[in-house]
């Protein structure tokens, strides 16, 4: 589980863009903290620290307690902005988290087992078709990543949602016949095997 991270913010007077590029030219980046049923609050971020967190990973899956000028907030990551050029975040979205919250996360999935899998092991590829799955997880138990097992796995057969073992409490909201990973033929064979027929038309 994503541990409680702790980042300093200052309240904002005003929103809108012309304040938030006012906060940029200052250093820091803009944000608001919005949900739980209270009014959206507008924020300023360090710039290094919020660049850092990001770029860290798993930004989205954290949740964070925010000092806003003494007053902490529970909340995580909704969304953030980057800048298109320069690549460097211009803006972050956090939702307020309350007590037994459940909400929605989108997770990694993590592919393991690799070296036990007779499809692997006989050429072919292995082939990734989803790379996260969304979660709906208490806000106190969201999962870094999610395993599925190739273990066992031959050609042509694959690895679905329904068949991974979830954390405690979570459940997918994706259909539970959704394929994540699965093995592949080699390229290669398919692409010979019409050969010896051409060479038999044209010999003709």
């Amino acid at each position: 589980m994503s541990e409680v991270k702790q980042i300093k913010a200052v309240a904002r007077d005003r929103a809108g863009k012309g304040a938030a590029r006012a906060v940029r030219r200052q250093g820091q980046v803009p944000a608001v903290i919005y949900g739980a049923g209270q009014s959206a609050q507008a924020i300023a971020l360090d710039f290094n620290q919020t660049k850092q967190l990001i770029f860290a990973g798993h930004f989205l899956t954290t949740i964070f307690e925010i000092d806003v000028d003494g007053q902490t907030v529970r909340a995580i990551p909704r969304d953030y902005q980057l800048d298109p050029v320069r690549d460097f975040p211009i803006h972050v979205d956090f939702l307020r988290l309350s007590q037994g919250q459940a909400i929605k996360v989108v997770v990694p999935v993590h592919v393991v087992g690799q070296e036990k899998s007779p499809g692997v092991k006989r050429g072919g590829t292995l082939q990734v078709v989803e790379h996260s799955v969304e979660l709906l997880v208490p806000s106190d138990a969201i999962p870094d990543y999610i395993e599925a097992s190739v273990e066992g796995l031959d050609i042509g057969s694959s690895i679905h949602l329904a068949d991974i073992k979830l954390p405690n409490g979570a459940k997918a909201t994706s259909a539970e016949n959704l394929t994540l990973v699965t093995v592949v033929a080699p390229t290669g064979l398919t692409e010979e095997a019409p050969a010896p027929a051409a060479e038999g038309t044209a010999a003709a």
